[in-house]
């Protein structure tokens, strides 16, 4: 996997919930979701690092610099019997786009699927982002067209479970 020059890609280590929680952000100011992005530090810190990790995450830098994520956990296909991996989240910087490493990020992270046994990844995009899409596309992805998310939260999750 080629990177330019400067540019490396490691997992998050203990200490890097603020960087996650920073590029959080920037995804969600891009996405015009900023007032939405209400996770602190402490919470990545536990779901990355505690005694139950929920998720895991690559920190890509150049120059030692932060300049980008990307944040997965894996889930289950009971159609296939087999784990997939979803892909919560993937922010590059935009003066930083354009040089593969989104590809190389995507290389990398499927690569960590197949050695974990999935049968395939999964994400969502907003259907404004058409960069990113063109982008998926190139690689080989396919939307699921058929298909609409559904969410439960708040009130209405609490509410449903009483």
């Amino acid at each position: 996997m080629s990177l330019p020059p400067g540019i490396t890609i490691r997992d998050a280590v203990p200490g890097d919930e603020g960087t996650v929680a920073h590029f959080v952000r920037r995804l969600a100011e891009y996405e015009k979701l900023l007032h939405a992005a209400v996770a602190t530090d402490e919470q990545f810190r536990l779901a990355l690092f505690g005694p139950k990790p929920r998720i895991a995450a690559l920190i890509i830098e150049h120059e030692a610099t932060p300049i980008g994520f990307a944040v997965w956990y894996y889930d289950f296909s009971t159609f296939l019997g087999t784990p997939g991996l979803y892909l919560e989240d993937i922010f590059v910087e935009p003066a930083h786009r354009g040089q593969g490493i989104g590809k190389a990020i995507f290389r990398l992270i499927a690569r960590r699927a197949l050695d974990e046994g999935c049968t395939r990844m999964n994400w969502s995009v907003l259907d404004w982002n058409a960069p990113s899409i063109a982008f998926y596309r190139s690689i080989g992805a396919v939307g699921m067209d058929d298909w609409t998310v559904q969410r439960l939260e708040g009130a209405a999750l609490k509410a449903l479970a009483e």
